[in-house]
């Protein structure tokens, strides 16, 4: 175990002149309140924070980031009261250990949602202060190293959120070593057989692959000698995972990798390393395509190198990459490696603008409540791989692998992709849905109003157009659900003598939004126009059944059941509309949920239903069977059987007998000597429905019999 004297040498050697008493103070307070706990290893609970604390020592933060490193688990696991903290080390440090603490005190519906939760927080507070993430970047790389200690299912959680979110995020913020780690760690617990055949592979062949590296190491210094440039050179294995994620993206066996050795050349100057660049194509041959200028065009990271890809020695393809020793620096530490805190300081200008993606997360993400869309949507914004494309000024805008014109036109401006009608990618017309590539020029031709369509949602990769997408189309489903609110109950008010205006200029206005669940009037119409709420409902809050002049009753479906008729709940509602989908007839005793829908109230499909699947998840609401079973439902039936003459009316017989009504039949002949049958049965449930099922299955001649959707 690290020990605190460790610690607070590597801060010494980092800045001499720092004040290091808030990290002793850190160290007291911890092992006080971490006391007598263990780690599952057994090892006493103090050594996580440690560790934690000596990694962001190592990394070269300041004082107060590796005392938050010591006290990031304190609210969690003890309940030490923030305010303490707060009295006792002052309010940035709070800040910091607030935004690393999870989320454990609040009831949430699942583990997707408590996840969700995590990690909205956590963005939330890295776009304040950066050195919130880099915190939980050092606990989680903790965490993976002692991750054997967990059950099995426990492990694979842990790795996957790993993989999906920390190890990108490390990748974006330009922290390597982190990402390496994260990964190997994951994809060891996540793939173990395969990661063991790597590690297996690579093992057997190092002694040679050592005297590959010392040659072609030797090559190298002796021709850069040659040229007067000073440098260091080092040949090293790629990590198991990017030898995985090779094998996967370019469909490859582990024999044909020939390239798990990259050779790294660090000079002075940026001159030296183009000049170095030519005399590494001048020894060996390069394959073409396979060069990448990252010091002309950095990285969003930081991230400056030259690649090249060559022939090496005995005919094997080597990746070779040159850089200055501040672009090594960068390329190992990201953002950590241009770190101006000063205590009580910010970051400054020029690394802000730099990270404003972090921002910008928290700006397309903040409207997303369904947790499973929102982590999927920061899974999109995290995913390593980028182009890079320009737009007809020259300034470089950078988008995810598969990106189309409407991405550049959302990340240019809202506005221009609202209004985006059409594209040009390097002069050239092109359908919206074009995939862009580095280096493209894009312009995008607009119209005067805007004027987006859904099916964009199809192919845009980016999670700001993928949401400013959804916000425009709720909003204007919003306007039309507040105009047909309106009019259905001004009809309403109308029929029985009163006054819609009127009601809702009245004293009561403030009751009725209460009773309601409502926040104005606009929602209060809106909601009848989604379905939320009937005309009748609003009508009788503001006047007694009573006091109404006699009128014709709307027609509503029901949310509580009749006497002997099979309904459906919706929870939170009375008296609302109701309606079965026609794509899957749902009966009573089948799985089912509901959907808000605009001016036709809640229509109920089963919960496997694939149309009910893709629905907007903020307009699904929790229903469930109620009343007698007297009702009779639709339900579509097919039939395969072999032909013969009587099949169709012993068929219907048998549904008869039972007393159930056939509502269709229809018989198509198939091949040879079989024929599909499809009916449609009226039942009052799915125990009737069994029943039909079974009595079919036994008419001669019948194979199969199942229950299908339209």
């Amino acid at each position: 175990m690290i020990r605190i004297s460790d610690i607070l040498d590597r801060m010494a050697e980092h800045n001499p002149e720092a004040d290091l008493s808030v990290i002793s103070r850190a160290y007291v307070y911890s092992a006080r309140i971490h006391e007598g706990k263990v780690r599952l290893s057994g090892e006493p609970y103090l050594s996580h924070p440690l560790e934690v604390a000596g990694i962001l020592a190592d990394m070269g933060l300041d004082v107060t980031s590796v005392a938050a490193g010591l006290l990031h688990d304190v609210v969690e696991d003890n309940h030490a009261a923030l305010a303490e903290i707060g009295t006792l080390f002052g309010p940035e440090l709070v800040h910091l250990v607030d935004g690393v603490t999870k989320i454990s005190t609040l009831a949430f519906k699942s583990s997707k949602e408590r996840q969700s939760e995590n990690i909205r927080k956590m963005i939330l507070a890295m776009a304040d202060d950066l050195r919130v993430i880099l915190i939980k970047l050092a606990d989680r790389v903790h965490n993976m190293r002692t991750i054997q200690f967990h059950t099995g299912q426990k492990q694979i959680e842990i790795a996957r959120e790993t993989l999906d979110i920390y190890a990108p995020i490390a990748n974006r913020l330009g922290i390597h070593w982190i990402k390496k780690d994260l990964e190997d760690l994951s994809f060891c617990v996540l793939e173990p057989e395969k990661y063991k055949q790597i590690e297996q592979f690579v093992a057997a062949g190092r002694e040679e692959r050592e005297e590959y590296v010392t040659h072609v190491k030797g090559v190298i210094e002796k021709k850069m000698a040659e040229n007067g440039l000073p440098g260091k050179v080092s040949g090293r294995y790629k990590h198991f995972y990017s030898i995985k994620d090779k094998m996967a993206r370019q469909n490859l066996r582990l024999e044909d990798i020939y390239d798990l050795i990259a050779f790294r050349v660090i000079l002075d100057t940026v001159a030296q390393c183009y000049l170095a660049l030519g005399i590494v194509h001048d020894t060996w041959r390069p394959v073409p395509g396979k060069f990448k200028d990252y010091v002309a065009n950095p990285k969003p990271n930081m991230y400056q190198s030259l690649h090249t890809t060559v022939v090496g020695p005995e005919g094997s393809r080597m990746e070779v990459q040159i850089r200055t020793w501040e672009m090594d620096k960068v390329a190992r530490q990201g953002i950590a490696a241009h770190w101006s805190y000063k205590e009580g300081g910010r970051v400054d200008e020029k690394t802000k603008r730099t990270f404003a993606w972090i921002q910008n997360i928290v700006e397309h993400h903040k409207d997303i409540k369904d947790p499973k869309e929102f982590l999927d949507s920061v899974r999109i914004e995290l995913f390593p791989d980028e182009i890079y494309v320009f737009t007809p000024a020259g300034e470089v805008i950078a988008l995810p692998q598969g990106a189309s014109p409407v991405d550049f036109a959302f990340a240019i401006h809202t506005g221009v992709g609202e209004r985006c009608l059409g594209a040009k990618v390097n002069g050239r017309m092109v359908p919206l849905k074009h995939v862009l590539k580095t280096g493209d020029s894009v312009e995008i031709i607009t119209q005067k109003t805007p004027r987006p369509s859904k099916d964009w949602l199809s192919f845009v990769k980016t999670a700001k157009a993928r949401n400013k997408i959804r916000q425009w189309f709720k909003a204007e489903e919003w306007e039309r659900a507040l105009a047909l609110g309106r009019d259905m109950c001004e009809r309403t008010f109308r029929r029985h003598k009163q006054s819609l205006g009127a009601a809702l200029k009245s004293e009561d206005l403030g009751r009725v939004l209460g009773e309601l669940g409502q926040k104005s009037p606009d929602e209060l119409l809106a909601s009848v126009g989604f379905g939320k709420l009937t005309s009748l409902q609003v009508l009788r809050k503001f006047v007694p059944r009573e006091e109404l002049a006699p009128g014709k009753e709307e027609t509503t479906g029901l949310a509580g059941p009749r006497k002997g008729e099979a309904t459906v709940y919706v929870r939170g509602m009375d008296d609302i509309l109701v309606r079965f989908g026609k794509c899957c007839n749902p009966v009573p005793g089948d799985p089912i949920t509901g959907y808000i829908t605009r001016g036709f109230g809640v229509t109920i499909h089963r919960a496997n239903c694939r149309n009910a699947e893709g629905l907007d998840p903020e307009r699904r609401i929790e229903v469930s069977w109620g009343g007698e079973e007297s009702r009779a439902f639709p339900v579509r039936v097919h039939v395969e059987g072999k032909a013969r003459t009587s099949l169709l009316s012993d068929i219907s017989g048998v549904i008869s007998k039972m007393r159930y009504d056939t509502l269709d039949l229809q018989m198509r002949t198939g091949e040879g000597n079989f024929v599909d049958i499809y009916l449609t049965v009226s039942v009052p449930g799915t125990d009737h429905l069994d029943r039909v099922i079974r009595a079919i299955l036994k008419v001669p001649g019948v194979e199969k019999a199942r229950r299908v959707s339209r």
